[in-house]
């Protein structure tokens, strides 16, 4: 069986999303341990750093639901 650039993209794409918003989310992690951020200082800094992320999430969500009711 070959392996085309449709199923790569299907599969491994999510996949490595994940991963690198992981590492993303460790990286943020790490800036605010390293700062000595408090736990304000760490909610702030997820919440300004994670933005994005947040946002590709909810539409990976808003997609899975509209194509299980619709």
């Amino acid at each position: 069986m070959m392996i085309t650039d449709e199923m790569l993209t299907e599969y491994a794409l999510p996949v490595l999303l994940v991963v690198l918003i992981g590492f993303m989310v460790f990286i943020i992690w790490n800036l605010g341990v390293e700062s000595k951020a408090g736990k304000f200082g760490m909610f702030v800094l997820f919440l300004g750093l994670s933005v994005g992320m947040l946002g590709f999430v909810l539409k990976f969500v808003i997609e899975l639901a509209m194509s299980l009711f619709v």
